[in-house]
């Protein structure tokens, strides 16, 4: 397990998708974060995690 945490805007890089719809999915629980502050910051295997899980359900 990575001790990195992602920013939103690497996360919105990563998926193709804008910072607020990141911080959508962060607040709706799709994506697991931690808050750091007022921020929402990322674990790289939870978002690699989602990747695998859209990817799936999209087929």
């Amino acid at each position: 397990m990575s001790d990195v945490l992602l920013s939103v805007k690497e996360v919105a890089d990563k998926l193709g998708v804008s910072e607020f719809t990141v911080k959508r999915y962060a607040k709706e629980n799709l994506i697991a974060s931690v808050k750091e502050g007022t921020e929402f910051k990322f674990k790289p295997e939870d978002v690699d995690h989602y990747i695998e899980i859209t990817q799936k359900l999209n087929g």
